[in-house]
């Protein structure tokens, strides 16, 4: 198979990111061959690096919740850009904020910061699937992206969130996340910040 029937098969079947394993398994490559055909892919602009290992055809468009979803696994869309997306806070939010069971990172791609902090596998849920452009990404209801961002400026001792629709979060619902992190401060921060 040529690069020409693999882009046109990677369009039809709307794959959006590809792997070096993607090309071998497609291509009918050996690992080394598909490092160098990335190394000229990207050298002549057909494709485009978003980080190490994770690629894009560079005429296709790929939406920036899914790729973060996809840039460190597992992850969900939370915190402060869940929350604008929500129009749970009045502000508009440009670095695309998730969280993650694994260590805290960042990555810029795509002319954009994609920041992942890290929670406990136990409060690792609370997130609907939602489709944009033919493909999925996850993103934190309300009321957990409201719960996660708070757990994480009490852990790193900063003032919990000043302003806020109390109208878009349930308490209770809020209050249940709120229990996945076994943290008595953040139970009564929650609770003070509904009085």
């Amino acid at each position: 198979m040529k690069w020409i029937d693999f882009e046109r098969e990677i369009k039809a079947k709307n794959i959006k990111l590809f792997t070096p394993f993607d090309i071998q398994r497609f291509l009918g490559r050996t690992k080394i061959a598909a490092r160098f055909l990335i190394h000229r892919l990207k050298k002549q602009g057909y494709i485009l690096g978003l980080k190490r290992g994770l690629y894009q055809l560079s005429d296709e468009y790929v939406p920036d919740l899914y790729l973060a979803n996809k840039l460190y696994e597992p992850s969900y869309v939370s915190l402060e850009f869940a929350l604008s997306y929500h129009q749970v806070i009045p502000e508009t939010v440009y670095e695309i904020t998730s969280v993650t069971t694994k260590a805290t990172r960042s990555f810029p791609a795509l002319g954009k910061l994609f920041t992942y902090r890290s929670i406990k596998k136990e409060a690792f849920t609370g997130y609907v699937s939602k489709k944009q452009d033919g493909v999925n990404y996850l993103i934190a209801e309300p009321e957990k992206a409201f719960v996660d961002y708070i757990y994480l400026r009490i852990r790193a001792g900063e003032e919990p969130l000043r302003r806020f629709d109390k109208e878009k979060i349930n308490l209770d619902k809020a209050l249940h996340w709120a229990e996945l992190f076994d943290n008595y401060k953040l139970i009564g921060v929650i609770k003070k910040m509904f009085r």
